[in-house]
């Protein structure tokens, strides 16, 4: 379990989950949380599962992850009852049941993607038997079921693409690779154009290359339709020789034949094609059908482990045991009817074995015999390409075997004569041995003469000045003929340097003009490029004070800009002070005593006399406000310093303010 749990955490922490788990935090997940996070995990693998498990009732959360793992193929352990249990532990978030199915997800989430995947577009829709009747509706079913076919067969063709090494990314290197090679074929035209345009005649010469490309281009397809027909041709010889070759055999096999062996020959044949055709295939077929079946069985099933297998190692233990049983009651019975009939049934089990065996046999020998027949047929073909006789028959092949025996006869004759050659080889090879044999002790009789006379070795050095002797002459030949090849070699290099000298001649000729050219376009180069940087220098010290003014200037105008919006500011708030200040002095001065109780002044006055708090006279909280107004009036008509430093409208505003006044 300890196991089962790193497992599941190392999996979580990792892409593309992230959840910085470890084993304590992991194991004390509430089982809400631990719901979230199995969903999280069926997420991953179908994207229509991701949803917040807060929101969502728990039967509907265990309903929708009971599909999703059906679809899958989960197998719970245990039986009915565990599947009950199962659920239960499911909807409360039972760790006993979550963490099985964590590791068994984290285990193979790949495959079980692509599970995913395709059981949204595999998985086929129940529609009952009586709305199949209607005819619409079974069109569409009709409909549906080609699209799911045509949709395995594309799903098919997509992994085996995928598998085929091919990728994105190298189809898009090749494409670039070829883009650059386009490019450089481009730029290798151009200059080859211009090349030729210097040519005389330039278009008349295109125009006689492009026939030969187009003409090289058709010798190409007819050589390839050549090829194609002798293929053909090939293969139709071929063919024509097989069926000589059969109406040679069926005319030999219905020459030889009378009426009533070719009919009891036709009646086997008969009996054993029926006999393959109702007994044997029909057997092997449905045995094969089983074996399909079986083998869907075994692939719809989930992937089983250790626990299954012992699971069905006991099931075939039970299963061979009740057998046993079964046969031994059946021999216990011992009903003497049933013996007599089991030796019949084993009869007929030994002949239809007996036939099955015997009809393989004939079928094997059958398939050996049209191999066999093939085989003549292909080297019958490679004998007549490399220029081969036929193969002989009938009385062709009696001569063939008479030459072969001649021939044979003559063969032993020249082998009985190498026999004695090799007889006489060996005696001469005796001789030899015999004769270095003798050399030797009279090599060693004469060295012992020489050694009591007192000139030992006489004979050694003799033989050896006659064997050095011979080496300087051979040595001698072979320096002459050396000193013969070399000045060959030497007259031959002479020749080719002078040759080489005589063709290179004009071409130095040019060469030299051409460095003369190079020298003075390089010292052109070099004044027009030191002009360049002299007045790239300049016009770079212009810019860069060009730059520093404009700078200076655009700071220069923001100044002046707040000046204005400033200025544009205290011009009206002058103007509402100056109105109301206008306003108060017209109150004022008028001869109405209305108008006069409307000024502030007099409202202040009256204020005053009427109040009787403790305060000093335009002290008070009612009456200080508006005397500070009436107060603020001359300064504000009266700030001549403000008015000078604005435009000539604010001075006509202040001499206006100032005549009122």
């Amino acid at each position: 379990m300890s196991d089962q749990i790193k497992f599941i955490v190392d999996n979580l922490n990792k892409e593309p989950f992230r959840k910085n788990y470890n084993l304590i935090t992991f194991d004390s997940l509430e089982p809400m949380q631990l719901l979230q996070v199995l969903n999280d995990v069926l997420s991953e693998i179908d994207p229509k599962q991701v949803v917040d498990i807060r929101e969502e009732m728990p039967e509907q959360t265990a309903k929708r992850m009971l599909s999703l793992l059906g679809i899958l193929k989960y197998k719970p352990p245990g039986n009915a009852t565990d599947m009950s249990i199962f659920r239960q532990g499911l909807v409360i978030g039972s760790k006993p049941v979550i963490y099985p199915v964590l590791h068994w997800l984290l285990q193979r989430t790949n495959e079980l993607k692509k599970r995913a995947y395709l059981a949204r577009f595999l998985i086929k829709l129940d529609v009952p038997s009586e709305f199949l009747q209607d005819e619409t509706v079974a069109d569409t079913n009709k409909q549906y079921e080609e699209l799911i076919e045509a949709f395995k067969t594309l799903h098919k063709e997509c992994e085996q693409l995928k598998t085929s090494g091919f990728s994105a990314a190298e189809i898009r290197r090749d494409i670039s690779a070829m883009e650059e090679e386009k490019d450089q074929l481009i730029k290798r035209v151009e200059r080859l154009k211009k090349r030729v345009e210097t040519v005389q005649n330039h278009q008349r010469m295109l125009k006689i290359a492009r026939q030969l490309r187009v003409e090289k281009e058709r010798e190409e397809f007819l050589a390839q339709q050549k090829q194609e027909q002798k293929n053909q041709l090939f293969h139709a010889v071929q063919r024509l020789q097989r069926v000589q070759n059969q109406l040679k055999s069926m005319r030999h096999a219905a020459a030889d034949a009378k009426p009533e062996s070719l009919m009891k020959r036709l009646e086997e044949e008969i009996k054993f094609n029926s006999y393959m055709v109702t007994e044997k295939f029909p057997k092997e077929l449905e045995s094969k059908k089983k074996e399909l079946h079986f083998l869907q069985k075994v692939v719809s099933e989930p992937a089983m482990g250790h626990s299954d297998l012992l699971e069905l190692e006991s099931k075939i233990n039970e299963m061979n045991t009740q057998i046993n049983q079964l046969i031994e009651k059946k021999m216990m019975r011992n009903e003497p009817i049933e013996g007599k009939l089991s030796l019949y049934r084993q009869q007929a089990s030994i002949i239809s074995r007996k036939k099955e065996a015997k009809a393989e046999e004939l079928q094997e020998a059958k398939e050996k015999s049209a191999s066999l027949e093939r085989e003549v047929s292909v080297k019958t073909n490679q004998t007549r390409e490399f220029g081969g006789a036929e193969v002989l028959k009938g009385d062709e092949f009696k001569r063939y075997v008479s030459k072969l025996r001649s021939k044979s006869t003559v063969f032993k004759k020249k082998h009985q004569i190498i026999a004695e050659f090799k007889a006489e080889f060996g005696l001469l090879q005796r001789t030899e041995e015999l004769l270095k044999q003798r050399h030797e002790n009279i090599q060693h009789q004469l060295q012992a003469i020489e050694e009591k006379k007192g000139i030992s070795g006489y004979s050694y050095t003799q033989e050896e000045l006659e064997r050095v002797s011979a080496l300087k002459s051979e040595i001698d030949e072979m320096k002459g003929q050396t000193l013969d090849d070399m000045s060959e070699m030497v007259k031959k290099l002479n020749s080719l340097v002078s040759e080489k000298k005589s063709a290179l001649a004009p071409v130095i000729k040019e060469l030299r003009q051409l460095r003369q050219k190079c020298q003075e376009l390089t010292q052109e180069c070099d004044e027009k490029k030191s002009q360049y940087d002299s007045c790239a220098a300049g016009l770079e010290s212009n810019r860069s004070k060009l730059e520093q003014e404009v700078r200076g200037l655009r700071e220069e105008c923001l100044q002046e800009e707040s000046r204005y919006h400033y200025t544009n500011c205290m011009i009206k708030n002058l103007e509402v002070q100056l109105r109301r200040a206008t306003d108060e002095m017209k109150a004022y001065v008028s001869s109405d005593q209305q108008e006069k109780r409307k000024a502030i002044r007099q409202g202040t006055m009256k204020i005053c006399q009427d109040c009787v708090c403790s305060l000093p006279p335009c002290s008070c909280a009612y009456v200080l406000p508006s005397l500070q107004l009436w107060n603020s009036i001359p300064k504000i008509l009266l700030n001549r310093k403000t008015l000078e430093r604005n435009s000539g409208k604010n001075k006509k505003l202040y001499e206006k303010v100032m005549v009122q006044i």
